[in-house]
């Protein structure tokens, strides 16, 4: 069964510039991670500290293998969610 991942980040203000300029090697090497389908990163019109990814994986094994990777950790787990205000993840299903 396909996984679904949407996360909300919220940016200390502070950290912004210094994340964003992260975000393409981690969505470049994520999308090249066996099992992934899409990864795509959007910022808030609204609100450029508000960070929203959604994360398409082939099934559970491939969305563990990501965040087991070394890319991952070394990015999101130590580079980045240390910096956030807020972080909010959710699994969905596709119902249509």
């Amino acid at each position: 069964m396909e996984k679904i991942v949407i996360a909300k980040w919220r940016l200390r203000e502070s950290e912004s510039s210094r994340i964003l300029e992260m975000l393409p090697e981690l969505a470049e090497k994520t999308r090249t991670e066996k099992g992934n389908i899409s990864y795509t990163i959007y910022q808030s019109e609204n609100d450029p500290h508000e960070l929203i990814l959604h994360e398409h994986y082939v099934d559970d094994a491939a969305a563990e293998a990501h965040r087991q990777s070394e890319h991952y950790k070394r990015i999101v787990v130590n580079e980045i969610i240390p910096h956030l205000e807020s972080r909010e993840v959710i699994t969905v299903k596709k119902l249509l």
